[in-house]
């Protein structure tokens, strides 16, 4: 079933054009009555209103505020010619999800229409503890970002081959997942996924874990021990922070994966193996390589793909999806009913870096639903250190005017270059970063960059 949009504004050619664009993939009506359009709101179900920002002498402001108040999970972006950037800017602050300049670019409103009813099926799932569309989960993964399409569709090519996979990331960003979801999904998945931690394991203990030793080799061996690769035969076996074996057993594995067998330790019979390795590490490989601390050959031999995974500050299009995956799954194990989050309490945890990732955000949550007294995560439910990144749109956009303008006004600049300042002063802010700009100014990323280079900022 098509998702419903709703045109308004007074020009009755753009209508027109806007629902000739769009009606292929959603289901599009239009006025150029603003209170007809609302009274169409109050009788049917629209999951995004296109308002102009001056609709003849009506302020769209106005008309946005009387929309947020019949369905509040209406996502609304505003088109603009009119006024000057803070108008826009107010639009964002009274719940507009971005805003548009006329004349409109069509590939960015294809972008920003596409985007905001995302992000109102993300905000729908959190708000209703409804159960995740599965389209946005894989093999456990949840994702709906295309950073996380792309890691999908990896996967998807890589799980009935035996080809060896390295997967990279910053801590928490869910490499063991990934390693599980190939195995799980691909035709290796009746044997066994094993993993062993090189980090965790003292040097003298490592090679004893990984291939295992006969009774007698040394004190103590009062049995055979089946190693990790034994255990893994005809399975997958996934060495995690690879990048910490030591380079003397390095020679050994390498040996074993072109080889496929070994002897264990104190042993004469060889084991013969057929089986997937699967490495990870969250250090450069190939620094380590060009420093001596990672044999090249080796480095060559298992990094035949490379999965990178994306931090999660990267992929904030995914935070309400795991949000509510989390709130979820601790209201489960604790047997409570919190049902969502304040709207600070969700402001607090959208502006977050999360320095640890998804194993971070799991604890920040595991912890909420266990303060949380009502049926709603409160501020105070949070850790200090996020509540200290709290990025309430409102006191962020007038900052960023504050900070890079101090006291000179914008009357009398054109709607141009009041946006020029706005984006300046936003990138100042966010320290170039355009991933955080873009989210703090409500457009795409594609929508900065053209507006970056048109305005000349890239200096």
């Amino acid at each position: 079933m098509k998702e419903k949009i709703l045109i308004i504004d007074d020009e009755a050619d753009i209508c027109s054009s806007l629902c000739f664009l769009l009606e292929d993939k959603y289901d599009v009506k239009s006025t150029v009555n603003p209170a007809l359009g609302l009274a169409m709101i109050q009788r049917e179900t629209f999951h995004l209103v296109l308002l102009d920002l001056k609709i003849g002498t009506v302020d769209g402001i106005n008309v946005l505020g009387e929309i947020k108040k019949i369905d509040a999970s209406i996502q609304v972006i505003i088109m603009t010619a009119f006024g000057s950037i803070v108008s826009s800017v107010d639009a964002i602050k009274k719940g507009a999800y971005t805003y548009l300049t006329k004349p409109l670019n069509l590939v960015e409103l294809e972008e920003a229409v596409e985007e905001a009813l995302n992000f109102r099926k993300s905000r729908e799932t959190v708000e209703y503890g409804g159960v995740l569309d599965e389209r946005f989960v894989y093999q456990g993964i949840i994702g709906q970002s295309p950073s996380m399409k792309k890691i999908f569709e990896l996967i998807d090519k890589l799980k009935d081959v035996d080809t060896s996979v390295v997967i990279t990331g910053e801590s928490g960003t869910g490499k063991e997942l990934v390693a599980k979801a190939i195995h799980e999904a691909g035709r290796r998945r009746q044997g066994n996924f094993v993993e062993i931690n090189c980090a965790a394991i003292p040097e003298s203990l490592l090679e004893e874990e990984l291939f295992g030793h006969k009774k007698g080799t040394f004190t103590g061996a009062m049995a055979d021990k089946i190693g990790k690769f034994e255990y893994a035969n005809n399975g997958t076996i996934f060495l995690d922070e690879i990048g910490d074996m030591p380079v003397s057993l390095q020679a050994k594995l390498l040996r074993v994966l072109q080889q496929r067998e070994y002897t264990p330790l104190g042993g004469h019979q060889k084991v013969r193996l057929n089986i997937r390795v699967i490495a990870a590490t969250h250090q450069d490989l190939k620094k380590m390589v060009e420093d001596g601390r990672f044999r090249q050959d080796l480095y060559f031999r298992l990094n035949v793909v490379e999965i990178n995974l994306p931090s999660l500050r990267d992929r904030r299009q995914d935070l309400p999806l795991l949000f509510a995956h989390f709130l979820m799954q601790y209201n489960k194990e604790m047997r409570k009913q919190v049902k969502g989050f304040s709207k600070e309490a969700e402001a607090c945890l959208l502006g977050y870096d999360y320095p640890g990732n998804v194993r971070e955000l799991s604890n920040i949550i595991e912890c909420a639903v266990l303060l949380a007294r009502e049926d709603v995560i409160e501020v105070e439910n949070l850790p200090v250190e996020v509540r200290a990144n709290k990025t309430d749109l409102t006191d962020t956009l007038d900052l960023a005017l504050g900070a890079r303008l101090g006291t000179e006004s914008l009357v009398g600049l054109t709607l141009q270059d009041a946006e020029r300042k706005l984006i300046s002063a936003a990138l100042v802010l966010n320290k170039g970063h355009r991933k955080a700009t873009a989210a703090m100014l409500g457009i795409s990323e594609r929508g900065l960059r053209n507006k970056i280079n048109d305005y000349g900022l890239n200096e």
